[in-house]
């Protein structure tokens, strides 16, 4: 893959290309984002439902540990019962164990909710690699990385005005936040049954390195003995790692440094302003560079953001304006490296994408331990931390994504 020299296809162009069944895939995760409040709000539903801050804590830990699970899960029933039914059933599922929560959620009943939480994560990270590998099938190839910066902004879309809904939902009845939460995924199901093509897996054409026809031990044997996509899954882990930190460690120097809540507040809404309203633009140039180097320099850019942190001097303007570098590194890299498990073999995509999936989650649910914890022994020093990861973060991606030389040599 080169750079190209020609002009980027403008935003409405790229809109105007979108299959249908995309928009209605894109609609389906922006109404489901709408309502995920678990990881957001359930230490604090479970504190003021009589349970102590530990055990809400290990209720959350149950739930990441579901989303973990789920990537793998979702990823084996594509191979089954195609995109749609995973999406179907997944979100079926998660209106279920969502709603089920409230019954569960009083002292007395711990054991019942960490299985509830743990199964709801699971089936709420199912639809995932469906919707990934849907996206990738139905999208023309020249705008897929496109379709993946419009999913992130749904994603994103959803995630900002969800506090909205919540905090609505909390003045009349706690509950609602899971029954809400549920009625979403429920919405999800129906759209994508009735609305999203039965798209089956295509086994394809033999590839020179993959046969036709493929056990699923086959498949992961495929996946485990390729080093440089695992170089590209710890890019991935790392860079969630530091991602996370925006939304723990950046709070806890806020506080630290005594100032206002509403300075965190500001600092949030830039960031999904800027995503919301530029991603997309900046993603029809992006999407002309070569993958690895949109994810080494994102990567960077992403570093440089974190490290900033560290220099900020308690300053909103330096802290802002750290926090807009950051984000256009996760505007450059972001949707390059979420697109590319999708350029594997039909045979072995859906394990590839849900070996993606099951990282991102695993780098979710990690993040806020590592971000606690390294408050705790460094202070400040979090920061140049998290800037030397993402400096390792950048090379694993360099080596995970850049095309070998016989590839290279195939291409010419």
């Amino acid at each position: 893959m080169t750079v190209t020299t020609d002009k980027p296809v403008g935003v409405l162009a790229v809109l105007r290309r979108t299959p249908v069944p995309v928009r209605y895939l894109l609609g389906g995760v922006l109404v489901n984002q709408l309502g995920a409040f678990v990881q957001t709000f359930m230490v604090l539903y479970l504190v003021f439902r009589g349970f102590s801050a530990g055990h809400a804590g290990a209720a959350v830990a149950a739930f990441s540990v579901g989303l973990v699970l789920g990537g793998f899960v979702g990823g084996e029933m594509v191979q089954l019962i195609g995109p749609r039914g995973t999406i179907t059933a997944a979100m079926l599922a998660s209106a279920v164990f969502l709603t089920m929560v409230p019954l569960f959620g009083r002292p007395g009943h711990f054991g019942p909710l960490l299985a509830t939480l743990l199964l709801a994560g699971l089936a709420s990270q199912s639809y995932r690699p469906a919707a990934a590998m849907l996206l990738s099938d139905l999208m023309p190839a020249d705008i897929r990385v496109m379709g993946f910066s419009m999913m992130r902004i749904a994603l994103n879309l959803g995630a900002a005005l969800s506090p909205l809904i919540a905090s609505g939902l909390i003045l009349l009845n706690w509950n609602l936040l899971l029954w809400f939460d549920g009625a979403t995924a429920l919405a999800y199901a129906i759209l994508a049954r009735w609305l999203l093509p039965d798209v089956r897996v295509d086994r394809g054409a033999p590839d020179a390195a993959v046969p036709a026809k493929i056990s699923t031990r086959a498949a992961y044997g495929t996946l485990l003995r390729d080093g440089r996509f695992w170089f590209f899954l710890a890019s991935v882990m790392i860079g969630t790692v530091i991602y996370v930190q925006y939304t723990i460690a950046l709070p806890l120097k806020i506080s630290s440094e005594e100032k206002s809540t509403g300075l965190y507040s500001a600092i949030l809404v830039t960031a999904s302003t800027v995503l919301i309203l530029c991603e997309l633009k900046i993603t029809t140039y992006v999407a002309r560079w070569p993958g690895h180097v949109a994810a080494t320099v994102g990567t960077v850019l992403m570093g440089l953001g974190v490290a900033g942190f560290a220099v900020s001097g308690g300053s909103a303007v330096a802290l802002i304006a750290c926090t807009i570098v950051f984000v256009f590194g996760i505007m450059v890299n972001g949707p390059t490296m979420f697109a590319y498990p999708a350029t594997f073999p039909a045979q072995v995509k859906a394990r590839y994408i849900s070996a993606h999936q099951a990282t991102f989650g695993l780098g979710l649910a990690v993040g806020p331990l590592f971000g606690v914890a390294a408050w705790i022994g460094l202070g400040n020093g979090v920061w140049w931390l998290c800037g030397g990861l993402s400096l390792v973060a950048a090379l694993c991606a360099l080596l995970g994504m850049k095309p070998s030389a016989k590839a290279a040599a195939y291409e010419r």
